[in-house]
């Protein structure tokens, strides 16, 4: 007789009840199982590994084929090789609204295809009203120049028309729109811009930095007209495998008066949107949207004093970040960076700032004293070194703990001393290694030598002890072209930037979630897929650590989830 059926009798013979040989445990329980993948956790060591358990929107477990048999969920999601990373988080960008009378120049791919579109608004709306829009590149119009003031005349003679560059530091306008806003060839040039002319003296249409003479003509949408198409562009991030951002272009202008606001309300159909909007997206929209932290522009100091809330306040679906962008200099995109030497070929040019030293030590002093992180824009290396100056002087006279400010941009190389200041006093930067890629041909033209080598730099600052993040600034929003950007150093037309500068596939990675978490002081939530923290994660269809560089460009995000719950599916799976 076998041993286990003389066991089994032995047993039946006892006078009591038999008990289990062995208590099995029952598997726990999750909301959602991703088994079968390549798991880029971005944790302290960077494991990897191919099985992850989600429960109550939250990461529950991590682990290896053994996992699986651990857990039992509702779902499980055979991944079948695929790439499974936290999502990306951008902190720095500028959310979209789309105006019942705005284009976009962005899907234009010539001139001719831009006044198209401004002939069929024109068209749309009748003589007179206004037509406006934001996104045009001169890089990607087939003419491979800026639209002009003659352009648009001869599309749209009896509309107003203001078009925005990308990255909002120069505009387009026609005679029309000029003739409002009262600029004509006896206008000189406002201070902090720069209003371009041709031979013959008379304005071409382009005004760099002070596009806000232009624009605060152009009449603006009520929030319910604008809600729509900030909710899609919103959603649109979750596509690009998105699930926080940081907002950089916030107001506090339609805040009750005695709360910060101003009478009116303010805001403009092009750029404008407020905290107050925004809260109100969420409050209706709740988790179907990507976790957003607002930069607020500096309203002045009476009206910051006003206003209740400071840094942190809010909750995890969208909450106040820092004072910013409140630009101190001009972009390349204008182009009026403040440099410490001339532009190439503009003797005596080095580009702009839009405010006094004195007006930028009062706005930092006063966000301090009321509790903000700073995180203002500086895109040249002589504008890099004053803010730099700026906070070291605030922190020197009221020493702060972990406060995270950072400098917006950081586009060119500062001094080796203000590295050094900036890694002493802990001010991180927000970078767009992007940008090495979208304006590369902005670049090559107004720079050289040294600067032009090292421009949006990673490697230094990073070895000078500089925490450093990666965003976009919308040039573009998608996070494939900075990771591509980040490690190859390559324009779009192929010229290689100064390859010293480059970061490795795993740097570029960790700068796009848990450096960005962090930089809004949210890493212990987010920004890695460790046990705890929120299940905000993307599936791609490539492998961003091995995939040959070049398909970087080309790799997609099959699927974003956040709190766990499937917002974008671009497989059907």
């Amino acid at each position: 007789m076998k041993p286990a059926r003389m066991l089994a009798i032995a047993l039946a013979a006892l006078p009591f009840p038999a008990l289990p040989l062995l208590a099995m445990e029952a598997p726990a329980v999750a909301d959602l199982l991703f088994i079968n993948g390549k798991v880029i956790t971005v944790d302290k060591d960077f494991s990897i590994r191919s099985t992850v358990a989600v429960k109550d929107g939250k990461i529950a477990a991590v682990g290896g084929p053994e996992l699986a048999k651990d857990w039992q969920a509702a779902r499980t999601i055979d991944l079948k090789g695929r790439t499974l990373m936290p999502g990306f988080i951008d902190a720095h960008l500028h959310m979209k609204g789309l105006s019942h009378r705005s284009i976009e120049p962005d899907k234009a791919g010539s001139i001719a295809e831009l006044g198209a579109m401004v002939i069929a608004k024109a068209n749309e709306l009748g003589p007179g009203e206004w037509v406006a829009g934001t996104g045009w590149d001169e890089a990607l119009l087939a003419e491979k120049r800026n639209p002009t003031r003659a352009d648009l005349d001869r599309i749209a003679p009896k509309n107003p028309v203001v078009l925005v560059r990308a990255g909002a530091h120069s505009a387009v306008a026609n005679s029309l729109a000029l003739k409002i806003a009262g600029i004509d060839a006896r206008t000189p040039d406002p201070e902090g811009g720069l209003i371009e002319r041709g031979p013959d003296g008379q304005p071409t249409g382009i005004i760099r930095e002070r596009t806000d003479l232009v624009l605060k003509y152009v009449p603006a949408d009520s929030p319910a007209q604008m809600r729509p198409s900030y909710v899609r562009a919103l959603k649109d991030l979750l596509r690009l495998g998105i699930t926080s951002y940081m907002e950089a272009w916030t107001t506090i202008d339609d805040e009750p008066v005695d709360r910060g606001g101003i009478a009116g309300g303010g805001g403009n159909a092009v750029r404008g949107h407020t905290f107050k909007q925004l809260a109100a997206i969420y409050a209706d929209e709740g988790e179907t949207l990507p976790r957003g932290t607002l930069y607020i522009m500096y309203p002045g100091a009476e009206r910051l004093r006003k206003f209740p809330h400071h840094t942190g306040f809010g909750d995890d679906r969208l909450k106040l970040g820092p004072i910013g962008e409140s630009a101190y200099d001009g972009g390349f995109t204008g182009p009026t960076a403040r440099t410490s030497k001339d532009y190439k070929g503009q003797p005596g040019f080095r580009g702009t700032t839009f405010m006094s030293e004195s007006a930028l030590n009062e706005m930092v002093a006063t966000s301090a004293s009321l509790g903000w992180q700073l995180g203002i824009h500086a895109i040249g290396d002589e504008a890099i070194d004053t803010v730099a100056k700026a906070y070291h002087t605030a922190l020197t006279a009221s020493p702060k703990q972990d406060h995270r400010w950072f400098i917006s941009h950081f586009t060119m190389l500062p001094t080796e001393q203000t590295m050094k200041t900036m890694a002493s006093d802990g001010i991180w930067t927000t970078a767009q290694p992007n940008f090495t890629y979208n304006l590369e041909g902005r670049y090559l033209s107004v720079l050289d030598g040294e600067r032009l080598d090292h421009i949006n730099p990673m490697a230094t600052p990073i070895a000078q002890g500089v925490n450093v993040v990666m965003s976009s600034d919308n040039l573009p929003i998608g996070p494939m072209v900075g990771l591509y950007s980040a490690i190859t150093r390559k324009g779009m037309n192929g010229h290689q930037f100064a390859l010293s500068e480059a970061i490795s596939r795993e740097d570029a990675i960790r700068l796009y979630t848990a450096k960005a978490a962090a930089v809004a002081f949210d890493e212990a939530k987010k920004g890695t897929i460790e046990p705890g923290k929120f299940a905000d994660l993307i599936v791609l269809d490539k492998d961003p650590l091995t995939v040959p560089v070049e398909l970087l460009l080309q790799t997609k995000v099959d699927q974003t989830y956040v709190d766990g719950k499937l917002v974008w599916n671009r497989t059907g799976d």
